[in-house]
């Protein structure tokens, strides 16, 4: 089912491209994850459920994804975190991945593949660092540090568009400054008393940030990937970095396209911890149900700014309330019209995989759910939808949903309850038949102890909760 015609837009390009993966049928997608410190906020979340609609999307067309998305666990922000509290670095990245996962599961977020770590790849970090010294990128200063040598790159600046001399003119040397250029970077920092650290050739030290994604790249993906992703605030200088170090060594590209979602805003700021302006997600959940935070994030492309406020997820729950109300009518329709809805559920796919195929557009995508929704409602209300219709439609509400995952998560139990009981039912009925009743009772007798009345009349055999 693998299509051809799906277009991404591809930040080094400037431009959507034709996706056509590096071996048919197959993704290899990496997407940098989080710094581990606190909790995780909703500006997290948005590249969290924005890169788990892109895997569920690719996985949803017949492609096999093998998607990875790190942690780093090593880094200045949780040694300070660490002293103040009077515990290891590894302990305070150990509880905050905890949470991460707590908050992702809560949000609908199907894990990733991998999830490696800065501190489980150091031995690959070290051995690409030396690979950058021999290629002739990477210089080692006398504290032991080691530093790319941007100078050497003709293009640098290729995924942002910054030029060189722009860069340069903006930048400047401290004082104690001990690297070449403003603009080189450091690929292993010479360790500091209290930090933790690990033995290498210069010396005791850790990884730089950028160094640990394109090592794990190369370690659990190879050379090249299809996807390279993350919020659109880590074009520079991060993933331009992560190109310099490892095209220098492997003179390939790192990736055929490269995804970035745009950030989620506080009265026009990017939500984050530095600034002060984030809301973790363990608060929101607090408030809203999950799905309603899924919309919140989807009812938008996911390249454009998203401005964060209650009032907008308020605004959010408020329509998503529309697409529940008519998924619900619809499982308890009733109506005994001729109208198959075949039509309507036709036009509803068909605009759905158009705006899929054109980057991802989510929010173009869910435009034709509520026009589903709305049409459905008025089936029923005239009668005219048959109950055929109205399982044909949910079976498609439900199709979509495997992508966006934003209807209710106890009526989408009720629908695989629905299933087992008409299985139960008809087992009765055959049973009956049979004149075997006292396995027929039996399967009454226990399913009303687990909570489940069943009524036989003169039309059947009935259910409900008790």
């Amino acid at each position: 089912m693998c299509q051809l015609t799906l277009q991404i837009y591809n930040t080094m390009a400037k431009a959507k491209q034709d996706f056509r993966p590096l071996e048919e049928g197959k993704i290899k997608m990496y997407v940098c994850g989080v710094t581990v410190y606190d909790d995780v906020h909703m500006g997290h979340a948005r590249f969290m459920v924005v890169f788990d609609m892109v895997s569920r999307y690719l996985r949803y067309r017949g492609y096999h994804v093998t998607q990875v998305m790190n942690f780093t666990d090593v880094d200045d922000k949780i040694i300070k975190r660490a002293n103040e509290e009077g515990v290891s670095a590894l302990d305070i990245s150990r509880r905050c991945i905890e949470a991460f996962f707590r908050d992702s599961d809560a949000l609908r977020v199907k894990r990733a593949d991998i999830y490696p770590k800065a501190s489980e790849t150091i031995s690959e970090i070290i051995a690409m660092t030396e690979d950058i010294i021999k290629a002739g990128f990477g210089y080692v200063t006398p504290d032991g540090s080691v530093y790319f040598d941007v100078s050497n790159v003709p293009d640098y600046g290729k995924l942002s568009g910054n030029k060189m001399e722009e860069m340069l003119s903006g930048a400047r040397i401290e004082v104690d400054e001990i690297k070449r250029s403003p603009m080189d970077f450091c690929l292993w920092k010479a360790a500091k008393p209290g930090e933790i650290s690990w033995q290498s050739p210069w010396g005791k030290g850790r990884p730089g940030w950028h160094i640990e994604c394109s090592a794990m790249v190369r370690k659990l993906l190879g050379e090249t990937i299809d996807i390279h992703g993350g919020g659109n605030d880590l074009i520079f200088p991060h993933h331009e970095n992560e190109i310099l170090q490892s095209e220098s060594v492997t003179k390939k590209p790192l990736a055929n396209y490269w995804m970035h979602n745009g950030m989620l805003q506080v009265a026009d700021a990017k939500m984050s911890k530095s600034l002060r302006n984030f809301f973790s997600v363990k608060d929101v959940l607090t408030k809203y149900r999950p799905e309603e935070a899924r919309f919140y994030l989807l009812n938008t492309h996911y390249r454009g700014p998203l401005i964060y406020s209650e009032a907008a997820l308020d605004e959010a729950a408020a329509s998503l309330k529309r697409i529940h109300n008519a998924y619900d009518s619809l499982k308890n329709y009733t109506g005994k019209g001729t109208h198959g809805a075949e039509d309507l559920v036709v036009k509803a796919k068909a605009g759905f995989l158009t705006e899929m195929d054109d980057d991802l557009n989510s929010r173009g995508a869910l435009s034709y759910l509520f026009d589903l929704a709305r049409e459905a409602n008025r089936l029923m209300d005239s009668g005219e939808l048959s109950a055929d219709g109205a399982s044909r439609i949910i079976a498609f509400m439900e199709e979509m949903d495997s992508i966006f995952d934003i209807l209710p998560e106890e009526k989408k139990g009720e629908s695989k309850l629905e299933d087992v009981m008409t299985l139960l039912i008809d087992i009765r009925k055959e049973l009956r038949k049979r004149k075997a009743y006292d396995l027929s009772d039996l399967i009454r007798d226990r399913l009303e102890e687990a909570g489940i009345k069943i009524e036989d009349n003169a039309d059947g055999a009935k259910w409900k909760l008790i």
